[in-house]
C-alpha cells in the first residue's frame, strides 16, 4: 500500500484558525527592526468560483452551487450567482472516507449551465488539476531551488500553481466548451481515489483561468462510486442534492476579536489578481535597513500594516468563511521599479520570507531563530529582471519555508548611482500555503555587499 504524507493536512488546515504555537518554552527569536508597508496595488474584479468548504468530502452532496434555487430540492444550496466573461475556477477537496474499509472513489464534478436561447463558449485559458497521490506526493524538497522547467513540486497545490505560473493549459483540458442553449455541461469530471493508499486520505487542487461569451452557472459536486458518473447523474446530484456534510468550523464573526478561526471558502470572491498597474519608483532603503510587503495578509496578520489583502466574497454559505482568506490561487504579479536614489552604488537583495504572524503595529518583523519543523510555504516564484549587465533574465524559483524563517536570497543586484532597475516578482498564492508571507528589499551594507572586505 501507498503512503501518504500527513504534510498534506497540517499545510491544508493551517489556515483554518489564527494559529498561536504553544510551546512549554518560549523559543529564541531574531528581532529584525525596519519598516513594513502596505502592498502597492489591489485586487482585480475577476469573479472566482472557490470551492474548498467543506475541505474533507465524506458524503455525496452539493459542494458549492451558483445555480438559481428555484426547482431545486435544497434551495439554500444555490446562492444564484451568474458569470460571465473573465472568471476562475478554483477547488480544493480531499477524500477521507467515513468508514476506512470503504474504498469507493470520491469523484469532483464541477457542472456547468448555459440558461440562454443562444450557444455559449467558454473558453479554457489555462487549467490544470493534480492529485496528492500519485500526480505530487509531498516529499523533502531544498529550501531554495531552481525550477525554470517546471519539475519541482510537492503536493497538488504545489503543482497546479506551478502549471498556471508557467501559463499552460494541462494535457487533457479542451481549449474550450460549448454548451448549447438552455443545457449543461461538465467542465471537470476527475476521481480522487483513496484505494491502495494508507491510510486511505487523497486530497485534490483545481484552477482553471476561463472566459464566457455569456452568462453560465457554475456547481462543484461530490458523488461516490466505482465508475465515472454521467452528465446525467450529475444533474442529478445537482436538483435533488444536499450541501455535503460534515460541514467545516463555522467562522469566528467579522470584528468579534479574540481568538479566530477563519472557516473555509465555499462562495464566488471577487479578485483572481493581485496587481500595481501604477508603477511608481521604489526609493531603495538606506544601507543596512530593508522594507517589507505584506503577501497575502489577512485580519490576524496584518503586520502592522492595517491591510487586509483577503479577496471579498460576493456570495457564501453562512457557515462558511467571511472572505477567501488565503487568497489560494490569487496571481500577485507586482512591478517593482527599485531607485538608487544615492550618489554611489548600492546593492539590494530580494526574498520572500514567513515572519512570525501578528496584526497590532511593531517596529518591524520577527523570525524564529531555529524555525519549526513546520512548512507554511511550498511554492514557485518567478522573476523578470535586467541583470547587472542589462541581460534579460526570467527564473522561476521553487520556495519552502517554514514558520518563522527568513529565507534566502531570491537575487542581488547592484544598482548604479540614480538607476532605476525594474523587478517583476509573479506567483500564484498556493492552497495548502499558510500566509502571510513578506516580500523583502533591502540595502546592503559594504560589509554584506562585498565579504571579502574586512
Amino acid at each position: 500500500m501507498m503512503a501518504i504524507d500527513f504534510r498534506w493536512w497540517w499545510g491544508s488546515c493551517a489556515a483554518l484558525v489564527a494559529l498561536s504555537p504553544v510551546l512549554s518554552q518560549a523559543p529564541a527569536t531574531i528581532e529584525k527592526p525596519q519598516k513594513v508597508l502596505p502592498l502597492p496595488g489591489a485586487l482585480d474584479q475577476v469573479p472566482v468560483f472557490n470551492s474548498n468548504s467543506p475541505e474533507v468530502v465524506q458524503r455525496p452532496g452539493i459542494l458549492l452551487s451558483t445555480f438559481p434555487p428555484e426547482g431545486k430540492g435544497t434551495p439554500k444550496a444555490h446562492l444564484n450567482f451568474a458569470f460571465r466573461d473573465r472568471f476562475d475556477i478554483f477547488a480544493h477537496h480531499i477524500a477521507q472516507p467515513l468508514d476506512p474499509q470503504d474504498l469507493t472513489t470520491l469523484y469532483l464534478g464541477i457542472l456547468a449551465y448555459n440558461p440562454s436561447a443562444e450557444a455559449v463558449t467558454v473558453n479554457l485559458i489555462y487549467a490544470a488539476s493534480y492529485l496528492s497521490q500519485p500526480d505530487a506526493p509531498f516529499r523533502p524538497l531544498p529550501s531554495q531551488q531552481a525550477n525554470d522547467l517546471g519539475q519541482v513540486f510537492a503536493g497538488p497545490g504545489d503543482r497546479v500553481m506551478l502549471e498556471i505560473l508557467r501559463q499552460r493549459r494541462q494535457p487533457g483540458w479542451p481549449a474550450q466548451i460549448v454548451i448549447p442553449p438552455r443545457s449543461y455541461a461538465l467542465m471537470a469530471n476527475l476521481p480522487i481515489p483513496v484505494k491502495g493508499l494508507d491510510p486511505p486520505l487523497n486530497g485534490r487542487s483545481l484552477l482553471i483561468r476561463a472566459r464566457s461569451s455569456g452568462n453560465i452557472y457554475l456547481a462543484s459536486l461530490a458523488r461516490f462510486g466505482n465508475e465515472t458518473p454521467t452528465l446525467e447523474q450529475w444533474q442529478q446530484t445537482l436538483m435533488t442534492g444536499e450541501l455535503v456534510t460534515p460541514r467545516d468550523r463555522a467562522p469566528t464573526p467579522p470584528h468579534q476579536g479574540g481568538h479566530i478561526i477563519y472557516g473555509r471558502v465555499a462562495g464566488v470572491a471577487l479578485g483572481s489578481r493581485w496587481h500595481n498597474p501604477q508603477q511608481q519608483p521604489i526609493p531603495i532603503p538606506a544601507a543596512g535597513s530593508a522594507v517589507s510587503y505584506p503577501i497575502s495578509s489577512l485580519i490576524g496578520g496584518r503586520l502592522g500594516t492595517g491591510q487586509i489583502q483577503a479577496a471579498p466574497l460576493v456570495v457564501r454559505y453562512p457557515d462558511t468563511a467571511h472572505a477567501a482568506h488565503g487568497n489560494y490561487g490569487v496571481e500577485y504579479d507586482l512591478v517593482l521599479p527599485l531607485q538608487n536614489t544615492r550618489d554611489r552604488p548600492q546593492t539590494v537583495r530580494l526574498a520572500l520570507q514567513t515572519p512570525i504572524k501578528f496584526d497590532a503595529p511593531a517596529p518591524g518583523l520577527r523570525f524564529f531563530a531555529e524555525p519549526p519543523n513546520r512548512i507554511f510555504f511550498r511554492g514557485s516564484i518567478r522573476l523578470r529582471f535586467r541583470d547587472d549587465q542589462s541581460t534579460p533574465q526570467s527564473r522561476i524559483i521553487h520556495l519552502v519555508q517554514r514558520q518563522g524563517e527568513q529565507g534566502e536570497d531570491l537575487l542581488r543586484l547592484r544598482l548604479q548611482p540614480k538607476e532605476t532597475r525594474w523587478i517583476q516578482f509573479t506567483m500564484l498564492y498556493p492552497p495548502d500555503a499558510t500566509p502571510p508571507q513578506v516580500l523583502t528589499i533591502e540595502t546592503l551594507s559594504d560589509r554584506k555587499s562585498h565579504p571579502s572586505v574586512q
